[in-house]
C-alpha cells in the first residue's frame, strides 16, 4: 500500500504522523509525508527514514488571518492544492491519512478530487475547524475522545509503551512547559521548588529555549538542584523517569502520559483554539486519572494539594488502563482493510 500522511504545524500533530509512518513502515507500507514550509514541518521531517519522500509546500493557518491577510492566506492553500494533486499522482498515493492542522488542507482537498479515500484523526477533544469540513468525507474519523470511533485509543510513539509502567511513590516530578516553554508552569514549578527540595521530590524540568536562561538563574537564586532542559530530544527517558508530571494538556503529550502511566497535574494553554486544551484535560479527570486547574491565583495551591494527596498509584493504575497499544498500527490496518 502506498499512503499518504498529511498534517501537522504544530509538534502535537506532527507526533501522530510520527507514530503513523513509523506504523506504516512496520507493516510494510510505502508512506509519503506533505506538510508546510510553515511551523515545525521541516524541523520533525526533512531527512526522516520514515518516509521515503517528504514534501512541504508553501501555506499558512487561514483562521487566524484578518482581511488581506485571509485571502493571501486561501491563495497559498489553492496554489498548494494543485501541487499536492501532482505528488499523489506521481506517487500512485492510494490513501491519505490527515492528522489535522492548517498544513493538512491542501492534500486532504486534493485526495477528493482525485477520489483517494480520505482518513482522518482528531487529536483533541474538539474538533478542529478543518476536520470537521472534512468529517462528512472521510472514510474512517478517528478520536480517542469518541465511543463510537472503530479504533479506541492514541497514536503514541512506541518507546512510551515499551517504558510504561505503574508509579508507587512520588520521588520525582517533570515540568513539561513544551518546545517553545509555558512562563505560567515554568513560574509555578520556581514556585514550589524549595517546597520539592525539603521534600526529597527531584525536579526535571523542560523550560523552553525562549525561557531557559531565566529560569536557570531563578533556580539559582534558590539555591535548588534540578536537571533543567531547554529542549531535549530525552523527553521518553525523562517522562518514564518521572512518578508525576506538571504539564500543559495538549494532546500528544497528554496521551504519552496515559500510556507511560505518569499521573499529571495539568495547566491547559487558555488561548487554545476552541479551549480544547482544557477539554482534553477534563477527560482525564472525569475518569480520575490526574487533576487540571486553570491558570490563576489558586495554581500554586493546587498543586501543593496534589502533591500532599497524589494517590500516586491509583492514578497510575486507571491510566495503564486506559491506554491501548498499538493504535498506530490498528489505524493503518483499518486503511488497509478498507482498501482490499
Amino acid at each position: 500500500m502506498k499512503l499518504c500522511i498529511t498534517g501537522g504545524g504544530t509538534g502535537g500533530h506532527l507526533m501522530i504522523a510520527e507514530a503513523l509512518a513509523e506504523a506504516s513502515v512496520r507493516e510494510g507500507h510505502e508512506v509519503i509525508f506533505i506538510g508546510s514550509t510553515h511551523g515545525q514541518d521541516q524541523k520533525y521531517f526533512a531527512g526522516r527514514s520514515h518516509f521515503s519522500h517528504a514534501y512541504f509546500l508553501e501555506t499558512t493557518g487561514v483562521v487566524n488571518q484578518k482581511g488581506l491577510g485571509k485571502i493571501k492566506a486561501l491563495l497559498k492553500v489553492v496554489i498548494a492544492f494543485f501541487k499536492a494533486r501532482t505528488i499523489l499522482k506521481r506517487h500512485k498515493i492510494k490513501a491519505l491519512y490527515s492528522v489535522g492542522g492548517f498544513s493538512a488542507a491542501p492534500a486532504s482537498f486534493a485526495s477528493i478530487s482525485r477520489f483517494i479515500p480520505l482518513f482522518i484523526h482528531e487529536q483533541n477533544a474538539v474538533e478542529g475547524r478543518l476536520n470537521s469540513l472534512l468529517k462528512p468525507l472521510a472514510k474512517s474519523f478517528i478520536s480517542a475522545y469518541d465511543k463510537e470511533s472503530v479504533v479506541q485509543g492514541y497514536p503514541v510513539k512506541e518507546i512510551f509503551y515499551k517504558t510504561a509502567h505503574e508509579r508507587e511513590t512520588l520521588q520525582s516530578i517533570i515540568f513539561l512547559g513544551g518546545s517553545h516553554g509555558a512562563k505560567a508552569i515554568n513560574d509555578l514549578a520556581l514556585s514550589v521548588a524549595k517546597y520539592l527540595q525539603s521534600a526529597g521530590i527531584k525536579i526535571i524540568h523542560q523550560a523552553g529555549e525562549s525561557d531557559y536562561e531565566r529560569v536557570k538563574e531563578a533556580y539559582k537564586a534558590l539555591d535548588v538542584t534540578v536537571s533543567l532542559y531547554a529542549f531535549t530530544k530525552e523527553l521518553p527517558a525523562l517522562i518514564c523517569e518521572a512518578d508525576l508530571a506538571v504539564s500543559r494538556a495538549g494532546a500528544s503529550t497528554l496521551w504519552e502520559l496515559t500510556t507511560n502511566g505518569c499521573p499529571t497535574f495539568y495547566v491547559p494553554y487558555p488561548y487554545a483554539a476552541g479551549d480544547h486544551q482544557y477539554h482534553n484535560a477534563a477527560f482525564i479527570v472525569e475518569n480520575e486519572m490526574g487533576w487540571c486547574e486553570r491558570e490563576g491565583e489558586n495554581l500554586k495551591q493546587s498543586l501543593l494539594e496534589a502533591l500532599q494527596h497524589p494517590e500516586i498509584v491509583t492514578k497510575s493504575k486507571k491510566l495503564l488502563q486506559h491506554s491501548n497499544r498499538d493504535v498506530a498500527v490498528k489505524m493503518i490496518k483499518k486503511v488497509a482493510e478498507y482498501l482490499q
